[in-house]
């Protein structure tokens, strides 16, 4: 069957975006793909910002959309790009998340334990290689960093990549929350390679200093905002409990194989390259069906911990700097024990702890570089007054509760 060279699509972020290659429309066109239209980009934000409820194909699209722009600037300033290097570029930004599971990062390592979404979209990209007779072995090298143009790798995963730059704008325009916006455009424009390094351009520093700081912003007040942390814990706590259960030999089934398959068989997770299918058919609706059934379970802490999540009445979540002290918790736990008539055991799954951590630039883990006129590479903390000296390469830790208190 023949395929059309190329197709628009109306995007609300960028407006057209442009696909003109056979083997971009092939895989775009793969189930694999399509499934992240079923995927939500921000899991559970929607409870507190309901417009974002975009999908993991938005965001793949947009970073697709922002490589093209960053290999077109890079080519124009003579950085040597062949066409295969960049139909290999842009296949891998169009795969760097297809191997989320359902809800993304809240139930990544619960329904595949020890496995990371970076491993079984590597698996993925490597199973779709082999249906195309290899015509993805340049995306795969640029993918894992064994490409001998490190900038390419660093354009899909790095501390300035367009995965970020993405995101940042997609989530800030659907959830309306304007601290997200970024100048993502003159970054673009700053972008240079020196030694095969990808840099910044000196005039570039404030564009990149806002970028880090509106990333900083989006973490605190939306991916780690109190009601999005208790919804995405809460749904851990349940994948927990239906675990527990179905361990101890009660019959407890989700609503389609997949999920099924995942929840009876966990011992899978060590061979989920025989098992690509079956986690491909998984997304957002499968888990949310499946809760919206357990809602009536004879089982009280799983029909309890379903019936908040889907009815939006959720744990209380309480931040502080420092952690909890043990009286306090202990007060509460046995609180939630006597008014539900519950186990001290059982009642870990209504009252827990835990600390989240964000971290605005982290110079140990891999470096912004600013490329300056006279030739000379600063990092961007060592820049001469810049704002990234000032405590922002610090971690940002806050310690959280969470528990029942209806």
């Amino acid at each position: 069957m023949a395929i059309s060279v190329r197709k628009i699509i109306n995007d609300p972020v960028y407006g057209f975006i442009t696909i003109d290659h056979p083997l971009l429309l092939q895989v775009i066109a793969h189930p694999y793909y399509q499934r992240l239209r079923r995927v939500h980009q921000m899991a559970f934000a929607s409870l507190v910002y309901p417009g974002a409820v975009h999908s993991r194909l938005h965001h793949s699209l947009g970073a697709y959309h922002l490589m093209c722009s960053a290999l077109s600037e890079l080519k124009s300033k003579g950085i040597e790009i062949t066409a295969e290097e960049e139909l290999g570029a842009k296949i891998a930004i169009l795969l760097h998340d297809v191997g989320h599971g359902p809800f993304s990062h809240a139930l990544e390592y619960q329904l595949l334990e020890n496995v990371q979404h970076e491993d079984v979209s590597l698996l993925i990209m490597h199973h779709l290689n082999k249906e195309m007779n290899g015509k993805l072995a340049i995306a795969i090298d640029i993918f894992t960093g064994k490409y001998h143009k490190p900038f390419l790798h660093q354009l899909i995963s790095g501390q300035l990549d367009v995965d970020r730059m993405d995101y940042l704008t997609r989530d800030s325009f659907f959830s309306g929350v304007s601290e997200g916006v970024i100048g993502y455009d003159r970054i673009l424009k700053m972008l240079t390679v020196q030694q095969g390094e990808l840099m910044v351009e000196e005039k570039g520093i404030y564009s990149i200093e806002k970028f880090l700081v509106s990333r900083r912003l989006m973490y605190w007040q939306v991916y780690l905002h109190k009601t999005v942390v208790s919804a995405e814990k809460t749904v851990v706590k349940i994948i927990e409990r239906a675990k527990e259960l179905i361990s101890k030999g009660e019959i407890l089934k989700a609503t389609t194989p997949g999920f099924d398959f995942f929840l009876q068989h966990p011992e899978a997770s060590s061979s989920i390259a025989d098992h690509l299918d079956k986690f491909c058919m998984m997304d957002d609706y499968d888990v949310l069906s499946t809760i919206k059934n357990w809602m009536f379970h004879r089982d009280k802490i799983l029909s309890l911990l379903c019936r908040s999540l889907v009815e939006r009445r959720l744990l209380k979540v309480k931040f502080q700097q420092e952690p909890f002290e043990a009286g306090y918790i202990q007060t509460l736990r046995n609180n939630i024990c006597s008014k539900l008539n519950i186990t001290q055991a059982e009642s870990s799954y209504l009252l827990f702890t835990g600390e989240a951590t964000n971290t605005t630039y982290d110079p140990t883990e891999e470096h912004i570089n600013i490329l300056f006129k006279d030739g000379s590479i600063k990092d961007i903390s060592k820049v001469d007054n810049a704002l990234i000296q000032h405590n922002l390469s610090r971690p940002m830790k806050k310690f959280y509760i969470c528990f029942y208190s209806h």
